[in-house]
Order: C-alpha cells, then sequence, then structure tokens
C-alpha cells in the first residue's frame, strides 16, 4: 500500500491498481469471484462477531479494513496459503489488543465457533441476542485455535508492514453535517446522519473495497449526498461537496458504488444461501475442484 508520512486522522494508506489487479490470490489462480465471495464472508462474520462482543462500531470497521488490507497485491496473504478463517480471527484479535475493548483469545474463538455453525443463514440481528459466554469451544480445539491465532498475528503483522493504523469517517461526516448547519436547518438532521452512517457500514463491504481506494472525507461526502437524496433533504449551497475536496467524478464514482451494495449483498446472499462459503485451505481447493468438474 502507498505509504502515510506520519499518522493521520483523516488519511489511509490507499491500495494502488496494481495491488487491486494483482493479488496473492489471483497468482495462485483462486478465482476471481471466489476471493471477492470470502471478503465479503469474512467482513461479515467479522461485523458479527463485533456485535455479539459488544464492539465499537468503530473497532468493528478497523478490523473489517485490516482483514481487507491483508489479502492485498502481490505481497500480501494468498487463500492458497492462509485459512481465511484464522485471518478473520487475527483481524479482531490485532485491533481490539491495544484497544478500550480487549477480547481474550477464548472469547474471540468461541464466538467465531459459533458463528461458524449458524452459517450460512446468518442472522446478524438474531446472533446479538446470544450471548458470548453461551458459546461453548472445547479445550482442545480452543488450544488449536490459539496456535493458529497468534501465528495469523505474527504473519499479518509482517505482511502488513506494521501498518494496522486506520483512520475512519465517521466523526467527519458529523462534522461535515454540522458544517453544513444539517441539524440546525432540517427536521430529518438526525434521520439524515443515521442514514449516512448506514451507507458508511455498508461501503465496508464493498467488493470495490472503497475503504482501500478513497480516503475516509470522500467516503463521508460520498455517504452524505446520498442519505440526502435518500431522506429528501436539500443541502444548501451549490456543489457543496467542492468544499470538502472531493470533485464530482469521485462524487459520482463513489455513489453509484454506494447504491450498488444492495443489490451485491442480495447477490451473494442468494449465491451461498444453501452452503458455506469456503475459509478454509482445504475448503477452497474442494470448491475450486468441484467447479472445474461441473
Amino acid at each position: 500500500m502507498a505509504p502515510v508520512i506520519g499518522l493521520s486522522h483523516i488519511t489511509n494508506p490507499l491500495a494502488t491498481p496494481y495491488q487491486l489487479q494483482n493479488t496473492a490470490s489471483e497468482l495462485d489462480r483462486i478465482p476471481g469471484d471466489l476471493e471477492v465471495s470470502i471478503r465479503f464472508e469474512g467482513s461479515r462474520l467479522i461485523q458479527a462477531a463485533g456485535v455479539l462482543l459488544h464492539l465499537p462500531q468503530e473497532l468493528i470497521a478497523e478490523a473489517i479494513i485490516i482483514f481487507a488490507r491483508f489479502w492485498l497485491g502481490p505481497e500480501g496473504g494468498s487463500l492458497a496459503e492462509y485459512h481465511a478463517k484464522d485471518v478473520i480471527a487475527a483481524s479482531v484479535y490485532l485491533v481490539t489488543k491495544p484497544s478500550a475493548h480487549p477480547v481474550s483469545p477464548r472469547r474471540l474463538l468461541s464466538v467465531l465457533a459459533y458463528l461458524n455453525k449458524v452459517r450460512p443463514s446468518l442472522d446478524i440481528e438474531s446472533a446479538s441476542k446470544v450471548a458470548p459466554e453461551d458459546c461453548f469451544l472445547s479445550e482442545g480445539s480452543y488450544q488449536d485455535g490459539r496456535l493458529a491465532l497468534i501465528h495469523t498475528e505474527a504473519q499479518m503483522l509482517r505482511i502488513l508492514g506494521y501498518q494496522t493504523h486506520v483512520s475512519l469517517p465517521y466523526a467527519i461526516c458529523i462534522n461535515y453535517l454540522q458544517a453544513l448547519d444539517v441539524f440546525t436547518t432540517t427536521e430529518n438532521g438526525q434521520a439524515l446522519a443515521k442514514k449516512a452512517f448506514a451507507h458508511l457500514n455498508s461501503a465496508l463491504f464493498s467488493p470495490q473495497l472503497l475503504y482501500l481506494t478513497h480516503q475516509p472525507p470522500s467516503l463521508a461526502t460520498a455517504a452524505i449526498y446520498l442519505a440526502a437524496k435518500n431522506i429528501g433533504v436539500k443541502l444548501p449551497g451549490e456543489e457543496w461537496w467542492e468544499v470538502f475536496d472531493v470533485d464530482r467524478e469521485e462524487l459520482g464514482f463513489l455513489v453509484v458504488a454506494l447504491i450498488s451494495m444492495e443489490g451485491f449483498i442480495a447477490e451473494e446472499t442468494q449465491k451461498w444461501s444453501k452452503t458455506k462459503v469456503p475459509l478454509t485451505l482445504e475448503d477452497v481447493q474442494a470448491w475450486i475442484d468441484k467447479e472445474a468438474q461441473s
């Protein structure tokens, strides 16, 4: 990923076109559509695990972004070498460890084991009603999972070059809404903010990796623009997005990408409605072999 000088609250290291077009998995002949599905399923499991573990949405978003970064470029992780299920666990563990909400390996692995059992009909809302303590994991499975977690965490840090800093657009989104006087000039200010946050959350699952290709201010601007259209709120000023250094072309691309998320999620859900997305090396190879024979 392109380096960032120092740490910033509004910028991230962005993926280059070369990294996007040449992933390690692709070089190892993993089908592109399968890689997209595994990234989506991994992000979905991280979101659900975060809900069960009562983590703030910001930490969940960071874990999803770190998960996506790991598979990026020819020097990234390959689905032919790493179990996606281990990278999912390590992404959550890596992000929460230095935070105010650390998660023990046992709690994390127990929750992920439970979520694996309820796939493919994973319902995050229903899952949120289950206490992590109710998710049982045998001692043998726990020890194996703990060793894999520690090993994968170290490999992730190496591949990421210890670049685990993530800037998010949520606070920026609120600041922009305040700058636009949304909360004082319209009755729908709170609804607009809620809808914009919903778009920012759905963008975490984007097959276009929006959080890896665009900076947080641009994402916040696009989310506000689309939310205003959804709610029917007229924002002050013409081409107000230019005040936030977002040009029309970038805004248009991001808005179209956000609009397409509903269709993408529905398509992935239907595609895997009767079987689990493969998250281990063995299951990935079995899926590839099955597709080759069909």
